[in-house]
């Protein structure tokens, strides 16, 4: 197709909204032309500095030219077999490093497909078939996918759920830690207790999903006494433990996976986004003997763990050994945390700024009323961000938290840069 030459950002949406669906969303309307590490480029040729990386897909940053040789590399070998027809190597080598990488003393298998949302739904079926149980209990204000089962899980209405209905049965929510907004980590597990007692036995249910950092939901960190408290309550009645780590994975909070900090392992991890450097691929990782519980032909899918997808997550897994981008990541967060902390310090409406690596957010309130989230100014300092040249997103149950997901690889110079960018974005809406 021959590019009509001098875009706009303005034509193209104007093409964008003839003929893509309304609901797909755009943070911002801008068209990339280019992209490099942590930067990018419009169409108009105007720099950004990106602290969204794809939503928390690009930790080795953009184009990283070790991820793009071995996926050169990989086209010319071959591109699709699919690996339950005739299998490669890349497959089983991914799964040999994932089951290295994973907490818990046990041995572990995994398999790997090609979404997050796929990746959660397996691991759904995987637990079921397990344990001979349909009951899933997920938490409030979790996010796990757009399909019709990981929507069933997922604890926000709007924009995800509104219209979609009815979800699949047997999925349940209770309560999620969160001291800001009143939840206490007692709270959250008396919320599952009351759930046995009101709408379904403990009996009856296979697993516990959550996120240990929510993504979507706001970047709370779920308590190591909280994740005590549920591995205790799963081994009184049978119940696994999935933690969803398909944005907190591949080192965003200083250790490959989150739930590596937790004080007790999960039984299944789920896992995509930064795993490949902007290729789609993603998995379940977790007990051998858990994994092993569908039969042959229960698991799979026809892209499922591509040949370019492996050779990419294993040249990320190389790009981290050899960048040393887990302790960068801990290097990273201290830095955000403090530059974000100074902002703050002249910014009444930030109530909170938290993370646990470099997986790091604000929130934001009315007067700094932590009763009255500011949905209306965090939508303005985005905004105000992206024209000053520093590309942001919202998350949150409220629309009222700002976080950041700048690529590990990041220069201290250029992060430097973007808090200063967000500190004059605040500046300009007071």
């Amino acid at each position: 197709m021959q590019r009509e030459p001098h875009l706009s950002n303005a034509a193209l949406m104007a093409r964008r909204n003839a003929a893509v669906a309304r609901g797909v969303g755009q943070a911002h309307e801008i068209f990339v032309s280019r992209a490099a590490n942590a930067e990018l480029w419009d169409v108009e040729g105007r720099r950004y500095i990106d602290f969204a990386g794809g939503i928390a897909v690009l930790n080795t940053g953009h184009c990283h030219p070790e991820i793009s040789a071995a996926v050169k590399a990989q086209v010319d070998l071959y591109s699709h077999t699919c690996f339950q027809v005739v299998a490669y190597e890349p497959y089983v080598e991914l799964a040999e490093r994932l089951n290295a990488l994973a907490p818990g003393a046990f041995a572990k298998k995994s398999i790997f497909l090609s979404t997050g949302a796929e990746a959660v739904e397996n691991a759904v079926k995987i637990a079921r078939a397990h344990t001979r149980r349909p009951g899933v209990i997920a938490f409030t204000g979790g996010y796990h996918g757009r399909t019709m089962m990981t929507l069933g899980l997922t604890g926000k209405v709007a924009p995800y759920k509104i219209g979609f209905g009815p979800f699949p049965g047997e999925v349940f929510h209770a309560l999620y830690p969160n001291a800001l907004h009143g939840v206490s980590v007692d709270d959250a597990l008396h919320s599952v207790e009351l759930l046995f007692k009101n709408d379904i036995e403990p009996e009856r249910v296979a697993a516990f999903i959550l996120e240990p950092v929510q993504g979507e939901g706001g970047f709370y960190v779920a308590p190591n006494d909280f994740v005590e408290g549920l591995r205790a309550l799963a081994d009184r009645h049978g119940i696994l433990i999935i933690a969803d780590e398909v944005q907190t994975g591949a080192g965003r909070t200083g250790t490959w996976f989150a739930s590596e900090q937790w004080p007790v392992a999960p039984d299944l991890i789920t896992t995509a986004k930064s795993m490949a450097g902007g290729f789609p691929i993603s998995g379940v990782v977790g007990r051998a003997e858990v994994m092993d519980a569908p039969a042959p032909g229960g698991l799979g899918g026809t892209y499922a763990g591509s040949p370019i997808g492996c050779a990419a997550a294993l040249a990320v897994l190389k790009v981290f050994d050899d960048e040393q981008l887990l302790a960068r990541s801990r290097a990273l967060g201290e830095r955000l945390t403090a530059g974000l902390r100074r902002i703050a310090a002249d910014v009444p409406a930030i109530g909170d700024v938290r993370g646990l690596g470099a997986m790091v957010a604000v929130e934001l309130f009315e007067q700094g009323d932590t009763s009255r989230p500011d949905a209306a100014l965090t939508r303005k300092v985005v905004a105000e961000a992206a024209r000053r040249g520093l590309i942001l997103l919202s998350c949150g149950t409220y629309g009222n938290v700002i976080r950041v997901l700048v690529p590990l690889t990041a220069s201290d110079l250029l992060v430097d840069e973007g808090l200063a960018l967000l500190a004059d974005s605040f500046a300009a809406l007071r």
